[in-house]
């Protein structure tokens, strides 16, 4: 009896020490595998959302259009002849695409202030009073450039759109437009955003399409912080300063239809194209897929008015 009460007292000791190493180490590997799963669970969804977005346009379609615009239509404007045939093809390039033996759309010409006209395409709404969506893309180039993020990675995208929104039913009324002048500071970009200013007036919600090749999710940015997109970019990008996105120059197409009423709003993927960079180097197609596809969803976000 007497050795069975000295050895009994020290049983619990042993397992309290055993307890006092055990559960620290099961909190900190539970806590540790808690991190990895949450964390490998946010990148599940990361590829799963980015997935739904890519599935909304063709890469293959974005990659054939950035490879026509760069590599077989090249520089466009209208600052030399081989320069202005080319924006003429670019212009025949969207009708094919759009048009009804491909996407089935009507490819409107609207008067421009130059040579070449705006084209547009719309796709009808089923609520008479709701205010328009407006997608509007630059097709020019900067002279001496072939224009990649100013502008062929908007213009595929846009075409994308186009092309994934033509069998819905949006209750507000979206128009498509490509403007002939944007980029090439010697083309009569003002008249041409005035001439865009008659067809939206300032209750159309307005998306100004541009570098979409910077990466997947959306930078919206406006001189109008109360504009209409800026509230339903969630899970699709974020709002950006304007010191971030114009980098002190205030000569993009939202700006410029901003200082003439229009609560317009440029969407990208990076800041505006700097005056010192080439702009010719091929955007991965895969990622202005991405970007063209989280697009999409924010053009029927805004087409949603009930």
């Amino acid at each position: 009896m007497g050795m069975e009460d000295e050895v009994s007292p020290s049983r619990p000791r042993k397992w309290l020490a055993v307890l006092l190493v055990v559960l620290p180490l099961w909190l900190v590997v539970s806590g540790a595998f808690a991190v990895y799963h949450h964390i490998h669970r946010e990148k599940a969804k990361a590829i799963e959302q980015r997935e739904t977005y890519a599935k909304a346009v063709s890469t293959d379609g974005i990659r054939d259009d950035l490879r026509k615009f760069l590599e077989i239509i090249g520089e466009r404007h209208g600052g030399n002849e081989t320069a202005a045939r080319n924006l003429t093809r670019a212009q025949a390039m969207v009708q094919g695409t759009l048009g009804p033996s491909n996407t089935g759309l009507e490819v409107r010409k609207l008067e421009g202030p130059s040579d070449w006209p705006i084209l547009a395409a719309s796709i009808p709404g089923t609520v008479a009073e709701a205010p328009p969506v407006w997608v509007l893309t630059t097709l020019d180039s900067r002279p001496g450039s072939q224009g990649a993020e100013a502008n062929a990675t908007g213009v595929a995208a846009v075409l994308a759109a186009a092309q994934a929104l033509a069998g819905d039913k949006p209750q507000a009324p979206i128009h498509f437009a490509f403007l002939p002048h944007g980029n090439d500071p010697e083309s009569p970009m003002l008249e041409t955003a005035e001439r865009i200013y008659r067809q939206t007036g300032k209750s159309a919600v307005v998306l100004c399409v541009e570098a979409m090749g910077g990466g997947e999710e959306l930078w919206l940015s406006s001189r109008d912080t109360s504009a209409t997109p800026l509230s339903k970019v969630a899970g699709l990008g974020s709002v950006r300063g304007a010191e971030v996105v114009c980098l002190g120059d205030d000569v993009d197409l939202a700006s410029v239809l901003f200082d003439m009423g229009v609560p317009a709003v440029r969407v990208a993927t990076r800041a505006m194209v700097s005056d010192k960079e080439t702009d010719d180097h091929t955007p991965n197609a895969e990622t202005v897929a991405a970007a063209a596809g989280r697009l999409v969803e924010l053009i029927r976000r805004c087409a949603r008015v009930r």
